[in-house]
Parts: C-alpha cells; structure tokens; sequence
C-alpha cells in the first residue's frame, strides 16, 4: 500500500528520536502499559505518555483499554508493521542502551509471569479435576495441529483464549495472532505464557466473544476452544465467529460431546452439557460455513462417567480466488 510524501515524513518523524525509537523496539517484543516503558526506559511517566502520545498520532502504535489499564501495541497495519520491524532489525544487538531495555523487559515479562503463576495455581485444583474426566490434552492438540496442517497463514484469532495455549501451538504458522478473553487474569496468564514460549507474533485482548475488538472478514482461522459450554447463545457466537473469517477461512471448534455430568453446571458454571453433530452442523450452516471434518476422543480410559472431546473444522463458503496469499489459492497453484 502506498501513502503519500507528508504521510511518510511524518511516520519518520515520529519515529526518528531515540525514545520513542527504544519504545517502538520494546512494543516489537509485546504489549506493555505505561508504568512497563516507564520502568524499562527509566523516564518520568509524562514524558514516556509525550511519546507515545507522538507515536498514536503518527498511525505507528495503538491503545487499548483492559480494565483500568491501558496497553500499548504495535499497528496491526501491514505497512506500518512492517515499517517499524524493518527499523527494529538495523538496531545493533550489542548497543548498550538497547541491550540494558531488553534486561529490563525481561524482568518486566518476569513479574507477569509470577502474578500469572499465583493466579493460576490458586485454579489448578478446579482445572485440573475437569482435565481427569477427558483425553490428554496433548492428543487432542496433535489432533488439532494435524487438522490444520502445515501451510502457514496469515492471521489467526482464538475466542475465549484462556491460558493462550492455542496461540502458542500454531505459532510457527501464523503471521499474526490475537487472543480475545473477557478475563484479565486470564489475559495476564496468557501474556506470561506466551512471553515464556517466546511468542512474538500474537497479542492478546479483553473483549466480549458476542463483539470482539477486531475487524470482520480478516481471520485465515479462528478457533474456540472449550468455551461454549460457558455460553447461554453458542448459536451466536459461531455467527459471530464466521463473520470474522476471510472467505475460504476456517474455523475450528474444540468442545465436548453431550453428556450427563450435571454437577459441572453449579460447580463449575457449565451453561451447556456437550453439542451434538447435528446442532454443531445445523449452527454452521446458518452461519455460511460448510462443516468439513469431525473427530472424538473418548475419556480416559474409555469411562463412562467422562467427557467425549470433539473437534469440527468448518470453512467459509466464499473462495478468494484473487488473492495470491491465501490458502486456496495457494493449493490450487500446487495442486
């Protein structure tokens, strides 16, 4: 995408001080808020809020709100992404400023890592008594990484993200990830895991999966992984899901098959108890997209007082034959 000759003097501009340079290399890294960069540059918060007040202006960094924290990311853009990358990557690795801002990084992504941890050991016991009553989590991300292949893409967006664990296993596919989650300790068990994976292709947001902060019709994938038995309307979040995709986009569902196991509902606020095939199938189709696999996994140990995992992989109706990036078009080439 080409912009004009103001519109580019001025991203320089903006980006042409060594602040808000350092800033731009430590949002290259992940998301932080202002007391993070203020910690990490070692600057007054008004000055640090100056800059990245200049670099908002400047179309190079967005702002979100979670809570009463405000967090600060790179664009999403293509062209302003890659801008910045591209300057990030001349900065000589052994400067000792630059050097000094990623020790401080660290220790900034190791106080998250430690809130996350108490956070998450406070849950484990409640997690960890619903993860005895179905498969081993590893055979059903082998399922899952196996189902979508090995072609990378573009953009991934994982509703109800939780831990962050599927942003971590497709990874190496996607160019651009984003978890959306309504929980902020869940967000911040998320961030640490992915600082911890060394994932710096995905964020993660607070939003609603009813009306996720993202743009329509951008995602190559979108997955919802063990959430809709939480929801009143999974109807509607399967439509809200598909309006997300790009055409030709999947979308990958993981949840469990019906089953008896009433306390799950007081105990640990399951709104549904499992999905058939055909209500899966039949919430699909009403939102435009074609059901194109199922797979189950039985409970440990084939028991019958356990939990029948599914997976369906859906795809948008739609075919982006004009776009050379995308994975239709890319297997039609091959083929």
């Amino acid at each position: 995408m080409s912009v004009t000759l103001d519109t580019m003097v001025d991203t320089l501009k903006a980006a042409a001080e060594s602040s808000r340079l350092r800033i731009l290399t430590l949002l290259s890294r992940g998301d932080l808020t202002v007391s993070d960069l203020t910690e990490i540059l070692g600057q007054s918060q008004p000055r640090v809020s100056r800059h990245l007040k200049l670099l908002l202006e400047a179309g190079l960094i967005e702002r979100y709100q979670e809570g009463s924290w405000a967090f600060f990311r790179l664009s999403d853009g293509e062209r302003t992404h890659g801008f910045v990358q591209g300057l990030v990557a001349g900065i000589d690795k052994a400067d000792g400023q630059h050097s000094r801002d990623l020790e401080r990084l660290e220790d900034v992504k190791r106080k998250r890592q430690e809130r996350a941890a108490h956070y998450f050991s406070a849950n484990a016991a409640s997690w960890d008594e619903i993860r005895t009553l179905h498969a081993p989590d590893r055979a059903v991300e082998a399922a899952l990484l196996k189902l979508v292949g090995k072609r990378p893409f573009q953009s991934m967006l994982d509703l109800g993200t939780g831990t962050g664990r599927l942003l971590e296993i497709f990874a190496p596919l996607y160019r651009r990830g984003i978890g959306i989650d309504m929980s902020r300790e869940m967000l911040a068990v998320a961030r640490a895991n992915l600082d911890k994976a060394g994932v710096a292709n995905a964020q993660v947001r607070q939003g609603d999966i009813f009306s996720p902060p993202v743009e329509r019709d951008s995602f190559d994938l979108v997955t919802i992984h063990q959430v809709l038995h939480f929801l009143d309307d999974p109807a509607r979040a399967i439509h809200e899901a598909a309006r997300l995709l790009r055409p030709g986009g999947r979308l990958l569902i993981v949840d469990f098959a019906p089953h008896g196991l009433d306390y799950l509902r007081s105990e640990h606020a399951h709104a549904r108890l499992g999905f058939s095939d055909r209500q899966i199938a039949d919430w699909l189709a009403e939102a435009g997209l074609e059901l194109e696999e199922t797979q189950e996994f039985e409970p440990r140990g084939a028991s019958k007082a356990g939990l029948t995992v599914k997976l369906w992989l859906a795809r948008d109706r739609r075919l982006l034959i004009a776009d050379p990036n995308s994975e239709i078009q890319a297997a039609r080439e091959t083929a």
